[in-house]
């Protein structure tokens, strides 16, 4: 345990959380998601586990320590239901309220569709797969910066 620093950040979570850097996504998934076969085309080349948790207390978690990019409009996403791309799920819902609530004012999640999802997250730094049972709890977030003090 370490204080300030939620419990939920495993040894593995913190280690990628420090080598992303600017630009870099990580996507935070449920439990239906292709996590271990996509997590391998990933930078780091693994999947990580923050399990028995839902995808808004996963999120929650790495946004405490984690700055989303304020250069471009799709630094949090959502992929978008199959078939109703303008449908939010109420687990998307509740991942809402963790972003703009880590952000201090709201900031949206653009919806992906499935596949398109899927190659973003090919793409990404790492890949962590939550306990989220509900359908589409599948979040993609690119990294910031911290300005100098």
């Amino acid at each position: 345990m370490l204080k300030g620093i939620s419990p939920l950040l495993n040894a593995d979570v913190l280690f990628a959380l420090r080598a992303m850097g600017h630009g870099d996504d990580l996507v935070i998934v449920d439990t239906n998601f292709p996590a271990e076969s996509i997590a391998r085309q990933t930078s780091l080349g693994r999947l990580l586990r923050i399990d028995n948790v839902s995808a808004a207390e996963a999120a929650a978690a790495v946004l405490s320590v984690y700055p989303l990019d304020t250069f471009i409009d799709d630094a949090a996403a959502r992929m978008e239901v199959v078939g109703k791309p303008d449908e939010i799920m109420p687990v998307q819902e509740e991942v809402q309220r963790v972003v703009s609530a880590a952000e201090g004012r709201h900031w949206p999640l653009v919806g992906i569709e499935r596949y398109a999802f899927y190659e973003r997250a090919k793409q990404a730094f790492c890949v962590i797969q939550t306990g989220e049972r509900r359908f589409y709890g599948c979040f993609a977030f690119r990294k910031g910066v911290i300005p100098p003090d």
